[in-house]
């Protein structure tokens, strides 16, 4: 016997304050509560249960990260704005698998949200781009960049791990692996 599971899910606003404050249980509340749907769209639409895994779950971050910017603005329900991303990312696929005859078996209302997609791909494209290029920057630039940007370790730290005489030098270092960076970056 298959059965439903309610999961009660907050407000929306009290959703939005919980991705604000990093909370798991708000997220994996709101992933019980609305993924049904996004599975039926993509099911009724020539996708797989996989299918919708994967576009729900893109669609959590672009809601994630929308609101962590500090500019989302809920001007519908939550469940309408989140069906919408769903639908725009499911379209966006089935056009790429070349499955999209013109048209979506719609049983939600949406919202057009292309221009936020669009700014998630672009987001993406650029952190790809900077991963690559980091790639290609070569030690000590690369580790000193990490370590630095996405590790946040002082200049102190950094000069003690790699031996120069000073703070100062080791800032030097870090201006002339960023510039080497930046020229990586854009050749790409």
């Amino acid at each position: 016997m298959n059965k439903q599971i309610e999961v009660e899910l907050p407000a929306d606003s009290e959703v939005i304050i919980g991705i604000l404050n990093n909370s798991d249980s708000v997220l994996k509340r709101l992933y019980l509560a609305y993924f049904p749907m996004v599975l039926q769209l993509v099911l009724n639409n020539s996708g797989s249960e996989d299918d919708a895994k994967d576009i729900y779950q893109e669609a959590i971050i672009v809601l994630y990260n929308k609101v962590k910017s500090g500019d989302f603005e809920l001007s519908s329900k939550l469940k309408t704005y989140i069906y919408s991303i769903c639908r725009r990312l499911w379209l966006k696929r089935l056009k790429q698998l070349n499955r999209y005859g013109g048209d979506i078996k719609d049983f939600q209302e949406y919202l057009p949200v292309e221009d936020e997609l669009e700014k998630h791909h672009e987001k993406d494209e650029q952190l790809n781009k900077m991963a690559d290029a980091l790639s290609l920057l070569g030690e000590p630039c690369k580790t000193i960049m990490e370590d630095f940007y996405m590790h946040s370790k002082s200049m102190q730290d950094i000069c003690e791990r790699f031996g120069y005489t000073n703070a100062d030098n080791a800032k030097t270092q870090k201006y002339k692996c960023l510039q080497r960076l930046k020229k990586l970056f854009f050749q790409l």
